[in-house]
């Protein structure tokens, strides 16, 4: 059930609607006018308003712009005694979700059949929002020459079983690009797990990767499933795979040739039906002939190697990311950027971005927690003239 705000400056017309959504299961709250119901939406953080037209002071109409202005997809339902055509209209270009008459009280159906309509309609905005996020989530953004490569490599690659080794700089969207093979597979239904090799402890990342019996070992207090259990039928991603120990190096290769993996402290088979995706930012030819690498599990691993440009070459996919970002921190806290101005894109694909796509989100959101709303312009960032940048990184002539 739902958690609605009824704003009514008569004390009986609010009170009546709450009586009749509480008796639905609804939670209500009620406000005498709009400016406690602001104060109240920030602690309540209702699924719905519900609201009066017509109110002294400031109106229904101010509450939904100002409403509309901190929260774009806060549902919300206009009432009042004085219907007109004109009223809905204006109430609708607003932003309410649906317009109502009082009169319409007397029927107490009309009323649950129209929070219940406005409910079901933000349920399928969200749950088709989160749909759209996660398609973006399955896919590069941009489309400059690089990345259609990218992209051309995904469709290419996704519907085999071949291993995937994933190389470039921290921060390019090494996880992004594992996924977007993923769901681009037939093991899209599947499981994506994911393992930082870097993370964990040397004594631990076996246990993480084939799990252990109860009593194993110290602090083994049940049965574990390890990461390969639990990606059977979908995909493992052993993310920073150059960082893994040679000993667990060794006992990867095993379970990658024969598909079988043996709890610690167990002596049953298991098999796995997993494929295996790995990224790294170090040069593992390098690390192999170094003595870091086995370069048996690096052939097994690589046997579809791709590589992924840092940012700085690929400028061109800037402004599709930057799009990207705004309608993902717009829905993720309530904002309400249109869009970047010119001179902002063109501001950002200045710059160097040793970070990479993940600096350039974090410069994004810094940037709207201080405009929220209208055009985001290059004063809202902290970045400092790329030319200046560009000189500190030369060295100085003698």
């Amino acid at each position: 059930m739902a958690k609605i705000l009824v704003v009514d400056d008569e004390e009986i017309m609010r009170d009546a609607v709450a009586d009749i959504l509480e008796l639905k299961g609804h939670r209500c709250t009620v406000a005498a006018n709009p400016k406690i119901a602001l104060e109240q939406i920030s602690i309540e953080n209702p699924d719905l308003i519900i609201s009066d037209y017509k109110m002294p002071g400031m109106t229904g109409i101010d509450l939904l712009k100002a409403v509309k202005k901190e929260r774009p997809s806060q549902p919300f339902l206009m009432m009042t005694a004085f219907g007109s055509i004109e009223m809905a209209v204006e109430a609708l270009q607003n932003g309410a979700d649906h317009f109502i008459e009082k009169k319409d009280l007397e029927h107490a159906e009309i009323i649950e059949h129209a929070v219940a309509m406005v409910l079901e309609k933000y349920k399928y905005r969200t749950e088709n929002s989160a749909l759209r996020k996660k398609l973006c989530e399955k896919n590069f953004i941009g489309h400059g020459e690089k990345f259609l490569a990218l992209n051309k490599f995904v469709e290419t690659v996704a519907p085999t079983n071949a291993s995937v080794l994933i190389t470039g700089e921290s921060g390019v969207g090494k996880e992004v690009l594992a996924r977007a093979v993923h769901y681009q597979s037939l093991r899209a239904g599947g499981p994506f797990v994911k393992i930082n090799c870097a993370a964990l402890p040397e004594s631990l990342i076996e246990s993480e990767l084939f799990g252990h019996e109860k009593g194993a070992f110290t602090g083994a207090l049940k049965t574990r499933r390890g990461k390969f259990e639990l990606a059977d039928g979908g995909t493992l991603l052993l993310d920073e795979i150059g960082e893994m120990p040679l000993a667990a190096q060794s006992k990867l290769l095993r379970v990658l040739q024969e598909r079988v993996i043996v709890r610690i402290g167990g002596d049953d088979e298991i098999k796995v039906d997993v494929r295996i995706i790995c990224t790294t930012n170090r040069d593992l030819k390098q690390e192999v002939e170094n003595g870091t690498f086995r370069e048996d599990l690096f052939y097994r691993l690589s046997v579809v190697p791709v590589h992924i440009p840092p940012l700085r070459e690929r400028k061109e996919d800037i402004p599709d990311l930057l799009n990207y970002f705004i309608g993902k921190l717009n829905e993720e806290n309530g904002y309400a950027v249109e869009e970047a101005s010119e001179e902002t894109v063109a501001m950002l694909q200045k710059q160097p971005w040793p970070g990479n796509i993940r600096q350039l989100e974090n410069a994004i959101e810094r940037a709207m927690v201080f405009c929220k709303s209208g055009i985001l312009k290059p004063d809202f960032f902290d970045i400092e003239p790329a030319a200046n940048t560009a000189n500190a990184a030369k060295p100085k002539k003698k």
